[in-house]
């Protein structure tokens, strides 16, 4: 095995890529234990192989509603975050205005999903939340999640949390339904996700 032993590895006068390593099979390796390799402010990585070791990047995000809004009757509903407040956003993947998550390009895998929504003093068969999943719903992924009967008088909470695998560019977004025979209020929504991993 040939070693080569320096401080400092840089391009030639002009030249913009440094390339490491080809398409002939090979180990390369880079510092030995106890050594620091530094990338300097302004490198950019592109890598075009495939990359193992690296920790998973976290993304993660939560917002919360708490104005009260109507809800047709027996009528899937998405909940409308415009006005909500974003309690935390690593990764800028909530988008305030259409009620999305959506899943950056490095971060195809498993993801956590939880939304929770209040009634308002009203009675019902059910309520419901419900995920959807790039417009579509998610019923038979588990997506789905209901309480019932509801009685005047009370305020109850009905919340899911849910697990999907999902690839780069997916959406999910929140969806309400009641069935109380008229328009009713809902309040105190909260919707958040978290980035796990990949799948395997």
């Amino acid at each position: 095995m040939s070693k080569i032993q320096v401080d400092t590895i840089d391009t030639r006068s002009g030249t913009a890529t440094m390339q490491i390593g080809s398409t002939n099979t090979s180990t390369i390796n880079l510092g030995v234990s106890g050594d620091t390799v530094n990338v300097p402010s302004g490198v950019t990585i592109a890598n075009a192989g495939t990359a193992t070791g690296f920790a998973s990047p976290f993304y993660s995000c939560g917002v919360w509603k708490q104005t009260a809004t109507g809800i047709a009757d027996s009528t899937w509903t998405k909940w409308n975050t415009v006005g909500g407040t974003e309690l935390w956003d690593k990764g800028n993947i909530m988008d305030l205005s259409n009620s999305r998550i959506t899943v950056p390009s490095d971060a195809a895998g498993v993801w956590v999903f939880k939304c929770a929504v209040k009634n308002e003093n009203y009675a019902s068969a059910r309520m419901l939340i419900r995920f959807y999943k790039n417009g579509s719903d998610t019923e038979a992924l588990g997506g789905t999640q209901e309480i019932g009967p509801l009685a005047s008088g009370s305020y109850p909470t009905c919340q899911i949390v849910h697990y999907f695998s999902l690839a780069a560019g997916d959406y999910i977004e929140p969806y309400v339904r009641q069935s109380s025979g008229s328009s009713q209020n809902m309040y105190d929504f909260f919707y958040s996700a978290a980035y796990l991993g990949v799948a395997s």
